[in-house]
């Protein structure tokens, strides 16, 4: 059976958001050790951001857009990436990164809460079924490990929570708001307006900005890498899917990503993988698999 061009560009955009971004806790982590939480994500958006919109004027690809048009990417970018990412870059100060992990898989059950309370959307048991799977696959991955560093833990615990309802409004909205046709050049406005926000909160709460030129090598190739791969390649393949399919599909990420970790962890770390984490590891796969060839579609 020959697939279609969208279908392939579909499946391409789900290994971009479930793969790459898996690696993205890790990344994070390491930065945040060295930079401050605001002033690392400020750097990261800025740079992809204006390195999209370069790339976009290169290839001529059309820039303008309507009033209407760019205050819907500064909302997005705001709820995504000023609330969304920069306070939660800020937990991981607080917060093991497995455990963030756990609250971040709750994402697709808060994305289908509010599309029955605000559009009356209805959804399939198997759907259902999908999210509490994926949500005891994550409860058997990290319970392996200490969730918390101990001081001001419960504050980023619950900061995170308020990022996860960022992000399913967020989803929400970009899958029905009026935006710029190419989700290349709506990726670039969204992360560029971001960067700059995040840069006024960073000076506002007075972080110490430190110049790239003093960064250890870890820390710049985590930069490096969240900038190309985790910013410009799968914030764009993520932006595609809210168009393409349901937001509570495109939330399967959030039980995909800790997967991508904790390979990670084996084959560059060397850490072991436990018979608990391989049954995880299973549920969760069934988890995204129900949720992903449930019917509920993607309302326009």
């Amino acid at each position: 059976m020959k697939l279609s061009k969208e279908t392939i560009l579909i499946v391409l955009a789900f290994f971009a958001i479930y793969v790459i971004w898996g690696s993205t806790y890790l990344l994070n982590k390491i930065a945040v050790q060295e930079i401050p939480p605001l002033f690392l994500s400020a750097t990261r958006f800025t740079f992809a951001g204006f390195l999209i919109l370069l790339i976009a004027k290169i290839l001529k690809l059309p820039l303008k857009i309507t009033k209407k048009q760019f205050l819907n990417n500064l909302l997005a970018g705001f709820l995504f990436l000023v609330y969304g990412n920069g306070v939660f870059v800020w937990a991981l100060k607080y917060v093991d990164s497995s455990f963030a992990a756990l609250e971040a898989s709750s994402l697709p059950l808060v994305v289908i809460i509010l599309m029955r309370i605000l559009y009356g959307q209805k959804n399939h048991k198997i759907s259902l079924l999908g999210v509490f799977l994926g949500i005891i696959g994550i409860y058997l991955l990290v319970s392996q490990q200490n969730i918390t560093n101990g001081e001001n833990s419960l504050l980023g615990v619950f900061m995170i929570a308020t990022c996860i309802i960022s992000w399913a409004s967020a989803s929400i909205f970009v899958s029905k708001a009026d935006l710029h046709p190419n989700y290349f050049v709506n990726s670039g406005y969204q992360m560029f307006s971001a960067g700059i926000l995040l840069s006024v909160f960073s000076l506002f709460v007075g972080e110490e900005w430190i110049s790239p030129l003093l960064w250890n090598n870890a820390t710049t190739y985590s930069m490096v890498l969240l900038v190309i791969f985790g910013s410009i390649i799968a914030f764009t393949s993520f932006n595609f899917l809210l168009k393409k399919v349901s937001p509570e599909k495109v939330a399967t990420s959030s039980y995909v990503n800790p997967l991508i970790a904790l390979l990670l962890g084996w084959y560059v770390l060397d850490e072991k993988i436990s018979f608990q984490s391989i049954i995880a590891a299973i549920i969760l796969l069934l988890g995204v698999y129900f949720i992903n060839s449930s019917k509920n579609t993607k309302e326009s």
